[in-house]
């Protein structure tokens, strides 16, 4: 934390020269409503020694905070917001798409909004995607369906074209909500729009259900898919206990990440072992996992076995790995290995066994948000658009210590976040399931 690679600084597009519309609507009415520019929290909270980082420098250790400016950059009736979704679909997109408007319109009294059609191709004239008309109207009962309603799309485009389109449209501001392949997208937008010295803001809102994201609590979606992966081991569950020496296996999205798995078998408590990408484990030993498996069903008579999609993949032989449209190598399906080589196991050792695999993966992307979620793209979507109208650029939404605020699209696309296996969320898995803490 002490030697960060990028600055915490949020570009603007100018000076701020017109009062917000909220002066004059008296949002709250109190000085306290309005935050400024130095307006801060510090990115790490912990206190040492009695002091609050004490080699911070203060704009390298700390980040802006989020929230309505009294002046902003943009005159709202002469002003052109655009959203565009990209990447994999998840829960909450439309609401967000729909607050975006709301707020942009109410809020501000923008009345031109773009929806963008199929992600980053939207801007790219080959496709032919024609932009459609927002109004409060148009996404008044989006938020009901799953999905999002302007289409999503994967794959690069060039940054050239897309900031020609952005300018023949005569976008003033830029929404791109995505996750993190989407907002290092984001970032070549706003580096291209800054070297021409446009005047078009760039403001990412973070999606993505692995919940990868640096720098921020969580990402919207996520807490929408560990339901619903709530739900897959609770049937899990029954089909292991209904069957003798029982075993069921969930595969869960988790490219890189495990988060979706270690919350969703907290919240079942009924897990036995949960496999992420960030803890190798091995199949054969003492101590690998099938032995594991098979200690714990003759011991107990059932198992359930969470796997993240990206774990355990140093165990599948890829000869030839391929790419998806965004760059991605596809991974190999660890779930129907693991119940290829449980079922082996088993069968090499006289064992019956009743074996239930289910994967679950685009039930979790195509759900609408829960109520928790739903609040969450509404802030996220709020703060987008004040951010966006004070003419702010090159940043990311996100909320951070329980704090919404502003972080530079550099710092989000520089990694992704994992689960920290010396911290308290890994420690809570291991005392929960009861597995072992290594099976190597």
């Amino acid at each position: 934390m002490n030697s960060l690679p990028h600055s915490f600084d949020i570009p603007t597009l100018g000076p701020c020269i017109h009062p917000s519309p909220g002066l004059q609507k008296e949002w709250g009415m109190a000085d306290g409503h309005w935050v400024a520019d130095d307006q801060r929290i510090l990115l790490d909270d912990q206190v040492r020694n009695g002091r609050v980082n004490p080699t911070a420098v203060p704009n390298e250790h700390s980040v802006e905070l989020a929230g309505p400016r009294r002046q902003i950059f943009f005159h709202p009736s002469a002003t052109t917001l655009a959203v565009v979704t990209c990447g994999g679909i998840c829960p909450g997109l439309n609401d967000v798409i729909r607050n975006i408007v709301m707020h942009g319109h109410y809020g501000y009294g923008v009345h031109r909004i773009l929806g963008l059609r199929y992600g980053f191709e939207s801007l790219n004239p080959a496709f032919r995607h024609r932009p459609m008309e927002l109004c409060p109207r148009s996404v008044d009962k989006i938020h009901h369906g799953g999905g999002s309603i302007l289409g999503t799309s994967r794959g690069q485009q060039d940054p050239v074209v897309m900031v020609d389109r952005l300018h023949a449209l005569g976008v003033q501001v830029l929404f791109v909500v995505g996750g993190d392949g989407s907002q290092k997208a984001a970032l070549l937008l706003h580096q291209e729009i800054s070297r021409r010295g446009l005047s078009i803001g760039v403001v990412g809102i973070p999606k993505t259900i692995d919940n990868d994201l640096l720098f921020m609590d969580q990402s919207f979606g996520y807490l929408s898919a560990c339901g619903e992966a709530l739900r897959t081991l609770t049937v899990a569950h029954a089909e292991a206990r209904g069957g003798r020496n029982g075993v069921g296996l969930v595969k869960l999205m988790g490219r890189d990440s495990g988060f979706i798995a270690c919350s969703a078998a907290l919240a079942s408590g009924e897990v036995n072992f949960v496999l992420i990408p960030e803890v190798p484990f091995a199949l054969d030993g003492e101590r690998g996992l099938l032995r594991a498996v098979e200690a714990r069903v003759l011991e107990r008579g059932h198992a359930v076995i969470a796997v993240a999609e990206g774990a355990g993949q140093h165990l599948i032989p890829l000869s030839n790995p391929s790419h998806d449209a965004s760059g991605n190598v596809r991974y190999g399906d660890i779930g129907a290995f693991l119940k290829q080589k449980i079922s082996a196991h088993f069968a090499s050792r006289s064992l019956e066994l009743n074996l239930k695999y289910i994967d679950p993966s685009y039930e979790l992307r195509g759900g609408i948000a829960t109520a928790e979620d739903r609040i969450f793209c509404l802030q996220l979507s709020r703060h987008a658009v004040h951010a966006a109208m004070a003419g702010k650029t090159g940043l990311v939404v996100a909320r951070w210590h329980q704090r919404f605020v502003h972080l530079p699209m550099p710092v989000v696309a520089s990694g992704r976040r994992k689960v920290d296996v010396e911290g308290d969320l890994w420690r809570c898995v291991l005392e929960s399931t009861g597995q072992p803490a290594r099976m190597d």
